[in-house]
């Protein structure tokens, strides 16, 4: 799915962060897409989250200034931290009106920081060992824009609506947040019927009703469209990124025993399930994943 190349980009709304390449990651609060099980499948170690943990280097991560190198939905088409910022412009301003819509709630705009190696959060410090992920603690969705050059080792493509798709979900925990949602939620619960899997379902769910209503988020600075009508190829890139990160699927790609009653973050099944009733069905409401007996 791609960005209409004349939209403007509006890069106020996120920064930079990290850089720092040995930190400890003990005690680590955010709400991430894999979770530390990733570290395993990429480097083979069992992850020990109050260990120093060494990212991998990727020098063509720059520190060139985002407003000067992200103006264009051209520029967003090109580099992925112009994608990511044209993505938050247009969940920014789609959530804006469909989040009162349904709920009668006010959104408030989440902060976006893409870092590089580790990053500090108020959840903690936040590493390519964990992959993105929300942190209540500060309202703000953390991306290691590196994590998506993993999207091929987990079975998936390292396309546009792939890596959207993974803002996208973050973006959900944070209307979780505001919706009272994600402070009702048990971070230590495990199994396909546990909470933890119904949040992390729930925010697939809502990636999905951004993707059913991209093309027609209009970009308030041009009158346009943010996004271009996705193909069916696109779509598929995107199902295929849930289907990725399932617990299942990760599990087996470590080559580790599959056991449900550990996962939380639910089957890959289950993820492309709810990732698609989003774009088929584009309203929240479609997306309880709380009353029913298993989701």
């Amino acid at each position: 799915m791609s960005f209409n190349d004349n939209i403007t980009l509006n890069t106020s709304g996120t920064r930079r962060g990290g850089g720092s390449r040995g930190i400890a990651v003990g005690g680590f609060s955010g709400v991430a897409i894999v979770g530390a099980i990733i570290f395993y499948l990429v480097t083979g170690q069992i992850p020990d989250l109050g260990a120093v943990y060494t990212a991998p280097v990727n020098p063509a991560y720059e520190d060139t200034d985002l407003a000067e190198l992200c103006q264009t939905g051209e520029d967003a088409n090109e580099h992925v931290e112009c994608r990511m910022i044209a993505g938050q412009n247009s969940l920014d301003e789609f959530w804006n009106a469909q989040l009162p819509y349904e709920t009668g709630i006010n959104h408030i705009t989440p902060g976006l920081v893409l870092f590089s190696d580790s990053v500090q959060t108020a959840c903690g410090t936040g590493t390519s060992q964990i992959g993105p992920f929300y942190c209540p603690g500060d309202d703000t969705i953390y991306i290691d824009i590196t994590f998506f050059e993993q999207l091929e080792q987990l079975g998936a493509d390292n396309a546009p609506l792939a890596q959207l798709y993974i803002l996208a979900h973050e973006w959900a925990h944070h209307i979780q947040y505001q919706t009272g949602i994600l402070q009702q939620v048990d971070h230590n619960s495990s199994g396909p019927r546990s909470s933890m899997v119904r949040s992390e379902l729930q925010a697939d769910c809502l990636a999905g009703v951004w993707i059913h209503h991209a093309a027609t988020t209009i970009d308030p600075d041009t009158g346009i469209p943010f996004m271009r009508e996705p193909t069916r190829a696109e779509i598929e890139s995107a199902l295929a990124a849930a289907e990725a990160v399932g617990d299942d699927r990760i599990y087996e790609n470590a080559g580790m025993p599959v056991n449900p009653d550990n996962f939380s973050h639910g089957s890959a099944e289950k993820r492309l399930q709810w990732l698609s009733t989003g774009i088929t069905e584009g309203t929240m409401q479609a997306c309880d994943t709380w009353s029913v007996v298993e989701p």
